[in-house]
């Protein structure tokens, strides 16, 4: 065994909390080596040798290392505990003091006491959520007469300016209730709403108003009361990281200067304040004077924002918040805030904005889960671009996986893209095959499927602000086929409880054939997926060890059935193609 290679920290995400009484642990090992893990613990106020033990069981590879991971009941909440690896006709303990082969050289890990906030408590309904993103200026017409000034004609040809307005608002959201609802979605997350001079609203003056370009309150209940009537929940955009120029606060101290109460509320060098040629305040990213950046870890500023969350749960009724630039804000201000938000809605789901490693925001503290990047890279690398073979991409996927508790993966939004990225048909460069496999593999994967607004029916658009184009309604205009392929796997997905709630296992990762396979499994019930992303025919005998001998299982995006004999199933598969694998009952 490759000692150097072996790792584990009693902390997320090497050890969770699942309940109060229930450790996870994972441990880190050197690729290939095929070994026994155990974990060995105890109460660490027990004299004498710990001798319960559990078995670990390898979840996953990534490019370097293979994970296993399992459970310790912990029946005090407190444990102590030490691994014992077993391989290559030797046995290794490793424990808090390092890794030998006599036990007590070893020493102990130490989990002192599981306390109700470090248990990641994810809203159970998450696993079940189709999660649709919404761009309102850009989704759909239905009050004219809110049209800003110098709005312009909504086309399927458009092609939006940094500073174009279409017309888009809340009541057109209201009207393509139904649409959505057909669709298959069933949570709705809405880029900001809140008044603002700008198309995308990131720049709020007012965070108790609705843009009246949008609509009112009145209209926002109506919204998301229709929204929850059709089985769709609602998100909306919390940006807490800055705000914008006409906010109260921000005006008040560019009026008063040193003498106003909110100088606080910012980072502010010098009086007067100045915004041009160059903001002499802090901003978001670099320089953008229309929005200066808030102080959170001011008790004033963290009030009111606070408010602010726990106003709209409780005005309309919205389920939750996506948290813009999350990374940005004060933790201190989060741990708040997800208590603010828990207290007044204990099913809320609060979804950071984080592009990288999420791991320290996903610890029972702070949020739910993040948008998942990594997740779109990955994708992007594999089907799109074809950067990653299929070894490559099963790599990244579970270095992913492993870098967050499981809870939270159960949570994360499997974004194909965003408002902030072009869209993922124009980087396949038009070729729907490629879209196809990446929406059958969001769809089925660990994880909440984000779709994109216009992604269903072939959209396309580059970098920002052309992945912002209005959306197609024209239906002569829209790609049909793709339409009714993204609804036929949020059937199957809302079908098929493995899809939602089971595990993940890598099935096979061939990166010479471009085969790529994973199993989900569920309460005895096992879903495969197998994906072909090369061009050509391709035929594989599978391990089918997961189905009894003599299983008949149904492609279920086709019908096609396929036979298990011997603990294998064989497939041939057109290339770009996939396929789901049920065993019916």
């Amino acid at each position: 065994m490759l000692l150097e290679a072996i790792d584990h920290r009693p902390e997320p995400p090497f050890a969770w909390p699942v309940e109060l009484e229930e450790l996870r642990v994972r441990i880190r090992v050197k690729k290939g080596e095929r070994i026994q893990c155990r974990v060995v613990y105890g109460d660490r106020y027990d004299p004498g040798e710990d001798r319960a033990e559990r078995s670990l069981e390898r979840v996953a590879a990534d490019e370097r290392f293979d994970w296993y991971e399992g459970s310790i009941p912990l029946p005090t909440r407190r444990v102590r505990y030490v691994f014992r690896l077993e391989g290559e006709g030797s046995t290794l303990w490793y424990g808090e003091k390092g890794i030998s082969p006599e036990r007590r050289q070893a020493g102990v890990f130490q989990f002192p006491y599981i306390h109700e906030e470090e248990v990641l408590r994810v809203p159970d309904w998450a696993r079940d959520a189709v999660v649709y993103q919404i761009f309102p200026e850009r989704f759909a017409k239905g009050d004219p007469d809110r049209d800003p000034e110098g709005v312009l004609p909504w086309s399927a040809d458009a092609r939006p300016q940094p500073d174009s307005f279409y017309g888009g608002d809340l009541r057109g959201i209201i009207d393509r209730m139904p649409y959505l609802a057909e669709l298959g979605v069933n949570l709705l997350y809405l880029t900001p709403v809140f008044t603002s001079p700008s198309n995308h609203k990131y720049d709020i003056d007012d965070y108790y108003r609705i843009d009246p370009h949008f609509g009112d309150v009145k209209i926002c209940r109506e919204m998301v009361e229709t929204a929850h009537r059709h089985g769709i929940r609602v998100l909306f955009d919390a940006v807490f990281n800055h705000c914008g120029a006409g906010f109260f606060a921000f005006r008040d101290v560019r009026e008063k200067g040193e003498a106003s109460p909110y100088q606080d509320w910012f980072r502010i060098k010098d009086f007067p304040v100045v915004m041009e040629p160059e903001p002499n305040y802090e901003t978001f990213a670099n320089h953008i004077p229309r929005m200066p950046k808030l102080m959170t870890h001011r008790a004033e500023v963290r009030d009111y924002f606070l408010e602010v969350a726990q106003y709209w749960i409780r005005e309309v009724g919205i389920d939750g918040w996506r948290l813009d630039v999350a990374n940005e804000v004060d933790p201190e201000f989060w741990r708040a805030f997800r208590r603010r938000v828990k207290s007044a809605c204990p099913e809320a789901l609060i979804v950071g904005e984080i592009w990288h490693d999420a791991g320290p925001w996903l610890r029972g503290d702070r949020f739910d889960s993040v948008m998942n990047y990594p997740f779109r890279e990955a994708v992007l690398s594999f089907f799109a671009t074809g950067e990653l073979d299929a070894e490559g991409f099963d790599a990244r996927l579970s270095a992913a996986r492993m870098a967050v508790p499981e809870p939270a993966t159960f949570a994360m939004f499997n974004l194909l893209g965003s408002h902030d990225t072009e869209r993922f048909l124009t980087l396949c460069q038009g070729d729907r095959w490629r879209l196809r496999l990446a929406l059958l593999f969001q769809m089925t994967y660990l994880g909440i499927p984000m779709l994109y607004y216009g992604d269903e029916i072939g959209m396309e658009g580059g970098a920002d602000p052309d992945c912002r184009r209005p959306m197609i309604w024209e239906e002569e205009k829209q790609d049909r086929e793709l339409l009714a392929f993204v609804q036929r796997l949020t059937a199957i997905r809302r079908e098929v409880a493995p899809l939602r709630r089971g595990d993940y296992r890598t099935w096979s990762a061939d990166g010479e054939k471009g085969l790529y396979a994973f199993l989900r499994q569920h309460c005895g019930e096992s879903v495969g997926v197998v994906f072909n992303n090369s061009h050509g025919w391709q035929e594989w005998v599978l391990d089918a060890s997961a189905w009894k001998e003599g299983s008949i299982l149904i492609d279920a995006l086709t019908g096609n059935w396929f036979p298990v004999h011997k603990g294998v199933v064989t497939l041939s598969l057109e290339g770009m193609e996939g396929v789901i694998l049920v065993e019916p009952s």
